[in-house]
């Protein structure tokens, strides 16, 4: 039976609306501009004062710069060819450490083998993927929307 029910996205909530945030901040760094939480929010439609727990997280992390004041917002540290997506988890989610495997039946073991395979492909995408990588899917899915519309 084929599902027609649309695939859970990857991520939790938090780090998704992190990661949004950060493609927002790509998106406009070649022009130096900074984005202002409310700004992210109301375009993405996140709960701006979730989104800003988001910020601080991903500050602390060192992955965006912020400045206060009527021009202040937030802008990225450094540029988004150089962000990881693995670097942007560790800071929303945190450093998860294996736990290591207890008792376990055969079954149990073998569902642990999968399950760290699975563990191990996830980090390699997330290691190899940057933002640049998120933008330029992006802008294409905007450039095959256009041309549709033409």
């Amino acid at each position: 039976m084929v599902s027609t029910q649309a695939p859970p996205l990857p991520f939790n909530a938090k780090t998704s609306y992190g990661l949004l945030a950060l493609i927002e901040l790509a998106g406009i760094q070649a022009q130096g501009g900074r984005l202002q939480v409310s700004v992210i929010a109301q375009r993405q439609g996140i709960p701006e004062r979730y989104l800003e727990q988001m910020m601080t997280s991903l500050r602390k992390g060192g992955l965006l710069n912020s400045s206060r004041g009527p021009k202040g917002g937030y802008q990225l540290a450094r540029p988004a060819a150089d962000i990881r997506l693995s670097e942007a988890l560790e800071c929303l989610e945190g450093r998860s450490e294996p736990q290591p495997p207890a008792q376990q039946s055969l079954e149990q073991q073998v569902l642990h083998s999968i399950g760290t395979q699975l563990q191990e492909q996830r980090l390699a995408l997330l290691e190899s993927t940057t933002l640049t990588d998120l933008l330029a899917q992006r802008d294409a899915l905007l450039q095959a929307q256009a041309m549709y519309f033409i």
